[in-house]
């Protein structure tokens, strides 16, 4: 009897912590994006498409900096260009969250800004690295940049990328151009 007792009291305890760390709390407050570790340029995110649906492999691989292109100048002092793939991992086409605010550029001061931050960043589109719009269809993937018009001071910053089930991943850009494509990119560009 004891036995059952105890039993019946540490199946309570379990599943009242359980409920407890289950429920809402009431305090309308919205969960902060996922933590993941810090990734490098040229290393892949396995991320949700856009309303959670299906996967990409969202890969940034260069970053270029420039204080021009042939679309305009920058509002601020430059462009910080990344070229990233995004590569369809389900059976069926896949959204990425590229037009709907996915990628982020955060400077070591905290300060944030979304991509195409400017009228002539919105613009950059460099012929040879735009490989059709945000939906990727099944089997294949897209070569696509992003631009952020940035002063000096943000440069090496973290690009970020938001996917459709609000998870956050990051990237540590480099202060400097790099990347295996940034002579073709500014070549492209100029």
């Amino acid at each position: 009897m004891h036995r059952t007792a105890v039993s019946t009291a540490l199946v309570t305890v379990c599943c009242l912590g359980l409920l407890t760390a289950c429920t809402d709390d009431g305090s309308g407050s919205t969960p902060e994006p996922s933590a993941h570790a810090a990734l490098r340029l040229s290393q892949g995110a396995d991320t949700a498409g856009a309303g959670g649906d299906g996967t990409l492999r969202i890969t940034p691989d260069t970053v270029l900096y420039i204080p021009r292109t042939n679309t305009g100048t920058p509002e601020h002092d430059l462009y910080a260009i990344v070229t990233f793939s995004a590569e369809n991992r389900s059976k069926s086409a896949v959204t990425a969250t590229t037009k709907t605010g996915g990628f982020r550029w955060k400077a070591a001061d905290g300060h944030t800004v979304g991509a195409g931050n400017s009228k002539s960043a919105a613009r950059i589109a460099p012929p040879g690295f735009a490989d059709g719009g945000p939906t990727v269809p099944t089997g294949t993937f897209h070569r696509n940049t992003v631009a952020f018009d940035i002063t000096d001071a943000e440069k090496g910053g973290t690009l970020l990328y938001v996917d459709g089930n609000g998870d956050s991943y990051r990237w540590q850009v480099p202060s400097t151009s790099s990347g295996p494509v940034v002579s073709a990119l500014k070549l492209a560009l100029t």
